[in-house]
C-alpha cells in the first residue's frame, strides 16, 4: 500500500475591504488662490481654461485674442454664452490652452471649461447653467470605421452578379 499524502489545510485568505473612494469633484480643480482651472470637453478636443478674477475682460486663446482665434460671430457667442447667461459680468481674464477636433468642437470645449470654472466660483449658477446643457460633455465622437466597410457604416455597392 502506497503511503497516505499529508493534507494539509491553508489558512483562509482574509478579504481586506479597500477604503472607500471619497467623491471626486466633476471639474478638475489645481488648487491655487489667483485663478479657478477646468478642463472642457467635446468631441477631441480638450480646453484647459483659467479664470481670472478682477480687471476688465479680456481672453486668451492659445496665445491670440478671442476674436483672432474664433473668427465667427457664432462661435465668439458660444465661448462667451455662460457669462451672459449667468448673468455675470465680463469681469474674468480668460487664459485657454485647447488643442485636437475643429474649431467649433474647440469652441464648445471652450464653453465647458468656462461653465465648470464658473459653477467652482459658484455653486449656484449650477442651477442656470445645468439646463442650458453647458455642463454637460457632449459625448458624440466619430465612430470607427470597420473592415470591409468603406467608411464607419456605408458598405461597398452591392452587385448580384
Amino acid at each position: 500500500m502506497p503511503p497516505k499524502k499529508k493534507i494539509v489545510k491553508k489558512p483562509a485568505k482574509k478579504v481586506l475591504k479597500k477604503p472607500e473612494a471619497k467623491a471626486e469633484p466633476k471639474a478638475e480643480i489645481k488648487p491655487a488662490g489667483r485663478y479657478l482651472e477646468a478642463v472642457g470637453r467635446r468631441k477631441t478636443s480638450v480646453a484647459r481654461v483659467r479664470l481670472f478674477s478682477g480687471g476688465a475682460f479680456s481672453a486668451n486663446i492659445n496665445g491670440k485674442t478671442l476674436e483672432q482665434y474664433f473668427p465667427t460671430f457664432e462661435l465668439r457667442e458660444a465661448v462667451l454664452a455662460p457669462f451672459k447667461r449667468s448673468g455675470l459680468a465680463l469681469a474674468f481674464t480668460l487664459s485657454v490652452k485647447v488643442n485636437g477636433g475643429g474649431i467649433h468642437s474647440q469652441a464648445e470645449a471652450v464653453r465647458h471649461g468656462i461653465s465648470r470654472a464658473l459653477e467652482i466660483h459658484d455653486p449656484a449658477l449650477r442651477k442656470i447653467l445645468k439646463p442650458l446643457g453647458f455642463l454637460k460633455r457632449d459625448p458624440r465622437m466619430k465612430e470607427r470605421r470597420k473592415f470591409g466597410l468603406k467608411k464607419a457604416r456605408k458598405a461597398p455597392q452591392w452587385a448580384k452578379r
